[in-house]
C-alpha cells in the first residue's frame, strides 16, 4: 500500500495513515476555512504562532520578498495528535525553516536540492537518514519503503517512542516528516518492496539509499538500479561504514563493488540463508568490522537473537548519507567507493590542542622603542646613522622593499624587486617607501653635518637615489631627527575622545609642504571620509576574496611564534583585542574566503576599515604630478616630511593602499583581480572623484588621521645592505 502527499494539490493535501490524514488548508480559501471551523468547533488542540513566525521571517537577512510576506497562512491537521497548528505558507515557511542552512547550502544549492527524488528502503538506519534529508530540506520528494512495524525493540535505535508502537515504519518516519515540513511531498510504502514493485519504486527516483536487511532485496535494488542508471547509497552503522555505487556514471560496474563477484538478483534467487552468509560478509569485509560486531556475529544464534546496532551510530549514519547525498545534488565529487567515518578511531586520537605562544624575550627585545632607537643612532657612525635612519621608513606591509649601499662617500637607495607585491603596481610602492628612506636618509646627513647633493637617476626599476657625504647641514631637515625617530604606523583605532575640530596647523602644514608637482590635500569633510569608507573598505573586501591578493596579504601579517619578525606587520600592532584574534585566525584561510568569494558575500570584511576610517580626525591625500619612478620617490619624502610634522602635533597616522590606489589604466586592474575587474574601475573611478586624483595627477599615499591616546611601537627592521 502506498500512503502519500501531495502538498501542491489544490485540495486540502492529505497523507493517509492508520489513524487519518494530513490536511493542509489554505486561509484565503472560503471551502477550507469552513472545514476548519468544524474541526476547531469540536475542541480540537490548535496551536497558533503565526505573528512570531511573521516576525521572525521579517527579520532575517537580507529581507524576504514580497511573495513570502505577502503568501497566506495555512492550517495543518494532524489527526495522530488531534492538534491544527497554523503555519506560513510553502514560501516563507521553507524561507525561515532552513534560513540556518546558509551558507552550509546557500539559497542557490537549496533550490537545486530541492529538485532531487530520493527513495530508501529500510526505515530502521533509513529512518535517521529520512529525518536528516527533511530537516536540511536536500530533497523535494521522499519515497520510503518498509513492510515492517515498529517493535519495542526497535527503540534503541530509532528516534520514536512508545506511543509509536505497532506503528508501520515508513508511516512512522512520514509521520515524523510532516511535523518538521508539511510541505515536503513524502510516500510511504508499507509493504516494502519486492520483485513485483521494485521498478515501479525507483520510477523517476535521482537516487535510491538501501538500508534493508534482506540480502534478496539488497542484490534486487542494485540489480535494477543498475539498469535504470541510479546511484546506490548504503551505510552499516558499524564504524561508520557509507557506500556508494555510481550506476548513472557507469552502468557497468558489478554490484558490491564485485565483492561478490558478478552476481545479480537471479543468481541469488533460491539460495538458503546459511548459503548467503559468506555474501554477507564479503559485502561489510570481514577484516573491516568493528571486533564487537565480528564477535557478535559469531554469538548470534546463541547468546544471541540478532545483530547489535546502536542508536548513536544510526545517527551517524543519517548525517553521513546526508553529506553524500549533497555531493551528488550540487555535483560535487563523489565517486563509487567507501569509506569509514569511525567515531573510536577518531575519539583515539585525542589531543591536547596547542595553545599559541605569545614573543619570547628575544623577539620582545627587538621590537626598539623610541627612547632606544635614539640610544641607537646615537652609538652608529656618521655614515651608519644615515643608513640607519632610512631603514626607519615606512613602507606597504612593512617589506622594506630597498637595498641601501653606503660607504664614505654617500648612500645610494634602490628597490629590491624581490620585495613586490601584485598591489604594487610597477613597483610604485616601492618607490614611495624609497622616497620616505630617502628623506629620513637627508635628516640624517644633515643632522650630522654630511649633507651633500641629492640625485635621483635612471629609468624604471634601475632608478636610484643618492646622497653625496660632503661637510654640510640643512636645519629645516635637521630638526626634523627626533620626530623622524618617533614616527610610528598606528594601526589601532582612534580614542573614545570627540572628533577634534581644530586641524589648522594641519591644514598649513599641508599648504607648506605642497609644491607644483605634489600636493597634500586634506579632507575633512564627514560626507567625503564616508564615502571613503565605503568605497576603500569595497576594494579591501576585494582583496580579501582574490586568491592571490589575500595570499599576498596574510603573508604580510607576523604572529607572535613567526619566525621572521625584522619584516611585516606584528599582529599585536594591529590594534586588535585578544579576543578579535581569534576571527584574525578565519581571515587568514584562503579556503574560507573561497567560498566567501563563490557566493559573492562577505561584506562583514569591511567593517573594520569602515569604522577606522569614519572615526578619523581627517585624511591626506599626497598626489603628484606623473607617474614616474621619481616621481614617486619624490612624492614619498613629501609624504614622510608631513607624517613626521602631524605626528609631532600630537596625531596619530596610518597609510591606507586602496587596492587601485597605483592603478592607473586598465591593464593594471585587469592584473589585480580579472574576475572583479568591472567592479574594480567602477570603485577606482570614484575614488579618484573623491581625492581629486586623475590617470596623470595620481594619488602617491592616502593617510588616515586620528587621535589616540593609546601608544604604537615601531616596527621591527631588517639590517640595511652595505
Amino acid at each position: 500500500m502506498v500512503q502519500e502527499y501531495r502538498a501542491e494539490d489544490q485540495s486540502p493535501a492529505t497523507v493517509e495513515t492508520t489513524t487519518g490524514t494530513v490536511e493542509v488548508f489554505d486561509e484565503t480559501d472560503p471551502t477550507h476555512m469552513c472545514r476548519v471551523a468544524e474541526l476547531r468547533a469540536t475542541g480540537i488542540d490548535a496551536l497558533d504562532t503565526l505573528v512570531t513566525q511573521r516576525a521572525s521571517l521579517r527579520s532575517l537577512t537580507p529581507a524576504p520578498g514580497e511573495p513570502e510576506l505577502a503568501e497566506p497562512a495555512q492550517w495543518i491537521l494532524y489527526p495522530w495528535r488531534g492538534t491544527l497548528v497554523r503555519l506560513l505558507g510553502p514560501l516563507g515557511f521553507r524561507r525561515l525553516r532552513l534560513d540556518r542552512n546558509r551558507n552550509k547550502i546557500t539559497t542557490t544549492e537549496q533550490e537545486q536540492l530541492s529538485q532531487l527524488r530520493i527513495g530508501i528502503v529500510g526505515l530502521s538506519v533509513g529512518s535517521a537518514i529520512a529525518h536528516a534529508l527533511a530537516l536540511e530540506g536536500t530533497t523535494g520528494y521522499l519515497r520510503l519503503a518498509d513492510f515492517d512495524d515498529l517493535d519495542l525493540s526497535n527503540l534503541n535505535r530509532l528516534s520514536a517512542t512508545v506511543l509509536d508502537l505497532g506503528v508501520n515504519k515508513a508511516v512512522l518516519a512520514q509521520r515524523r516528516i510532516a511535523e518538521i515540513d508539511p510541505y515536503l511531498r513524502v510516500d510511504a510504502w508499507t509493504d516494502g518492496v519486492d520483485e513485483n514493485t521494485i521498478d515501479d519504486f525507483l520510477d523517476g527516483l535521482d537516487l535510491v539509499i538501501e538500508e534493508c536487511d534482506s540480502f534478496d532485496v539488497k542484490v534486487l535494488i542494485r540489480d535494477r538500479a543498475r539498469r535504470r542508471g541510479i546511484p546506490v547509497v548504503m551505510e552499516t552503522s558499524d564504524r561508520g561504514l557509507i557506500d556508494v555505487e555510481r550506476y548513472d556514471l557507469d552502468p557497468q560496474r558489478p554490484l558490491f563493488h564485485g565483492l561478490v563477484g558478478d552476481i545479480d538478483s537471479a543468481s541469488v534467487a533460491g539460495l538458503s540463508v546459511r548459503e548467503k552468509i559468506p555474501f554477507g560478509l564479503r559485502i561489510l569485509e570481514a577484516d573491516a568490522i568493528s571486533s564487537r560486531m565480528a564477535a557478535s556475529v559469531l554469538d548470534v544464534g546463541t547468546t544471541l537473537s540478532t545483530w547489535p546496532q546502536l542508536g548513536g551510530d544510526v545517527l551517524l549514519g543519517g548525517a553521513s548519507v546526508a553529506a553524500a547525498v549533497r555531493r551528488f545534488g550540487l555535483g560535487e565529487p563523489l565517486p563509487s567507493g567507501r569509506a569509514r567515518i569511525d567515531i573510536g578511531e577518531h575519539l583515539d586520537q585525542l589531543r591536547e590542542p596547542l595553545i599559541p605562544q605569545g614573543p619570547t624575550e628575544s623577539a620582545t627585545g627587538q621590537s626598539a622603542g623610541t627612547a632606544d632607537l635614539r640610544s641607537l643612532y646615537d652609538t652608529c657612525t656618521d655614515i651608519d646613522a644615515v643608513a640607519f635612519a632610512a631603514t626607519r621608513a615606512p613602507s606597504g606591509g612593512n617589506a622594506q622593499p630597498w637595498i641601501i649601499d653606503v660607504d664614505t662617500t654617500g648612500i645610494t637607495l634602490r628597490i629590491d624587486e624581490t620585495r613586490s607585491s601584485t598591489v604594487d603596481i610597477e613597483h610604485r610602492g616601492s618607490f614611495v617607501a624609497l622616497g620616505a628612506a630617502l628623506h629620513n636618509a637627508r635628516i640624517a646627513a644633515a643632522h650630522r653635518n654630511i649633507l651633500g647633493e641629492t640625485d635621483i637617476t635612471g629609468d624604471g626599476t634601475a632608478t636610484t637615489a643618492r646622497i653625496a657625504f660632503t661637510t654640510g647641514t640643512d636645519t629645516r631637515l635637521a630638526t626634523q631627527l627626533p620626530g623622524m625617530l618617533d614616527r610610528v604606523t598606528h594601526r589601532g583605532a582612534p580614542g573614545t575622545d570627540p572628533i577634534l575640530p581644530e586641524l589648522t596647523n594641519l591644514a598649513d602644514l599641508a599648504a607648506r609642504l605642497s609644491t607644483q608637482t605634489h600636493r597634500v590635500h586634506l579632507i575633512e569633510d564627514r560626507d567625503t571620509i564616508d564615502r571613503l569608507a565605503e568605497n576603500i573598505s569595497a576594494t579591501d573586501r576585494i582583496r580579501f576574496l582574490t586568491d592571490r591578493l589575500h595570499r599576498e596579504m596574510i603573508a604580510e601579517l607576523r604572529w607572535p611564534d613567526s619566525h621572521d619578525l625584522d619584516t611585516g606587520i606584528e599582529v599585536t600592532s594591529l590594534g586588535i583585542p585578544t579576543a578579535g584574534l581569534a576571527a584574525l585566525e578565519l581571515l587568514r584561510r584562503p579556503d574560507v574566503m573561497t567560498h566567501l568569494n563563490l557566493w559573492d558575500t562577505g561584506q562583514a570584511l569591511r567593517s573594520d576599515t569602515i569604522t577606522r576610517l569614519t572615526s578619523s580626525n581627517a585624511i591626506a591625500v599626497i598626489t603628484q604630478t606623473g607617474t614616474s619612478a621619481r616621481d614617486y620617490i619624490r612624492g614619498g619624502a613629501v609624504a614622510e616630511e608631513f607624517w613626521i610634522h602631524t605626528q609631532a602635533q600630537g596625531y596619530s597616522v596610518h597609510p591606507i593602499t586602496p587596492l587601485p590606489l597605483y592603478a592607473t589604466a586598465a591593464h593594471h586592474l585587469k592584473r589585480l583581480t580579472p574576475d572583479r575587474v568591472d567592479e574594480l574601475t567602477t570603485l577606482r573611478d570614484e575614488l579618484n572623484t573623491l581625492t581629486a586624483t586623475t590617470s596623470s595627477h595620481p594619488a602617491t599615499l592616502i593617510l588616515r588621521i586620528f587621535r589616540t591616546s593609546t601608544p604604537a611601537s615601531p616596527s621591527r627592521r631588517h639590517t640595511p645592505h652595505h
